[in-house]
């Protein structure tokens, strides 16, 4: 993308846009697409909408700052790029190109499990913002060398997804006939050559592997086949005691992501997880479920600041970054606003995408009457006036 064309991109929207053009209709509705019939896809970022800001006057606002505290750390900003699976099939490169984005605005980046970048190419670039994404595998002894391997390339924190039991049933991708991208028909074919941008850098990038099933033979050849593999290994048999065997052989910090209910987050919290991710995988597992966002601060008061609170989910603005910080997250965790920006330009879009979040987070704080982060966050539901069918008030406010 040329770079005046890249200066006129005003926020997520256009990027989403852009990358819809340049990708085949088959990856852009995988991106896009939710569970069934996509009612909780919807309600992520509607349920948003939904929440109305409350801004005060007369404060001395000259002097702001986005950072903020999270994974044992400061961040230049209170967000940081959740896992993305298949995310080098958009853009060759992808995953090089986002965490390289992550660093230079100073937060974090998490690898997912189903990567085709190698992990000990990506540490090093964020450093100890690194952080690794696993799907437990019914192979606890693969579960271990994977872990291994990522523990040696310098990943010190280790997100643990929990809501994926099974698949979720994405009618999208079997419109499309996503399953049987292995042999594509004349319809595919088609479509590949209509997005010949795609095509080429598809092409210099070839041939494509699953980075973490280097040396499983059964696995099979290529992407496709080999996260076909890695999908059916996934355990639903995972439960409470397997989250505690897994807590006591990870060394570093450990985050499950998935959470959707307080009772869960103290199971989390009991087992000895550093901090969990609200988040109904975006909307892509189980469809008619409540939005991320009207579950967050139920979870957030019952832990009460035992564990780190973080949020994934429909955050399409720097705005919707607030009302999560204020609800009671300590940052949120971006995933398809960050893939349009690098599906679209690469690097300088994912860096451009974060610059949106941080410019429109930065001009929500000064008209909210607020100046950091901290206070943002201690504001809490002052600067808020929430929906009044959520059925969930403040501590303070309850009887």
């Amino acid at each position: 993308m040329r770079a005046a064309r890249l200066r006129r991109m005003a926020g997520v929207e256009d990027f989403r846009r852009a990358a819809r053009r340049r990708l085949p209709r088959i990856f852009a509705d995988y991106i896009e697409g939710g569970a069934s019939g996509e009612v909780t896809l919807a309600a992520n970022t509607a349920d948003f909408d939904r929440i109305l800001l409350r801004p005060r006057v007369l404060r001395d606002v000259s002097l702001r700052d986005l950072s903020a505290t999270f994974l044992g750390a400061r961040h230049a900003l209170p967000l940081m790029l959740g896992p993305v699976g298949s995310l080098g099939l958009f853009r060759a490169r992808a995953e090089a190109a986002a965490f390289r984005a992550a660093a230079a605005a100073g937060i974090p980046a998490c690898l997912s499990s189903f990567a085709v970048t190698r992990p000990e190419a990506l540490a090093p670039v964020v450093g100890e913002a690194a952080a690794f994404q696993l799907y437990m595998l019914k192979d606890r002894d693969r579960t271990e060398a994977m872990l291994d391997r990522v523990a040696r390339a310098g990943f010190g924190t280790l997100f643990v997804t929990v809501d994926t039991a099974v698949s979720g049933i994405r009618e999208r991708d079997i419109r499309n006939g996503l399953r049987q991208m292995a042999r594509p028909d004349l319809r595919m074919l088609a479509d590949f050559a209509r997005h010949p941008r795609w095509l080429a850098d598809m092409a210099r990038a070839h041939p494509l592997g699953m980075a973490l099933a280097e040396g499983w033979a059964e696995a099979g050849r290529g992407y496709l086949a080999q996260a076909g593999f890695l999908a059916g290994q996934i355990d639903p048999a995972l439960d409470g005691p397997a989250l505690s065997w897994r807590r006591d052989r990870w060394k570093g910090r450990l985050i499950v992501k998935g959470v959707q209910a307080p009772e869960d987050a103290l199971d989390c919290a009991g087992r000895g997880a550093d901090g969990i991710v609200v988040s109904n995988h975006g909307g892509r597992q189980l469809d008619g479920v409540r939005s991320s966002i009207a579950v967050l601060a139920p979870i957030a008061q019952a832990l009460a600041g035992r564990i780190e609170v973080l949020f994934d989910g429909g955050v399409r603005r720097g705005g919707d970054v607030a009302k999560a910080l204020a609800l009671g997250a300590s940052a949120c965790l971006l995933g398809r606003a960050y893939v349009w920006g690098a599906a679209a330009a690469g690097e300088a879009g994912v860096r451009a995408v974060l610059a949106a979040f941080a410019a429109e987070l930065d001009a929500t704080l000064a008209l909210l009457g607020l100046r950091t982060v901290a206070e943002l966050r201690d504001a809490g539901t002052d600067v808020l006036r929430l929906p009044a069918d959520w059925g969930w008030r403040p501590a303070e406010a309850q009887d």
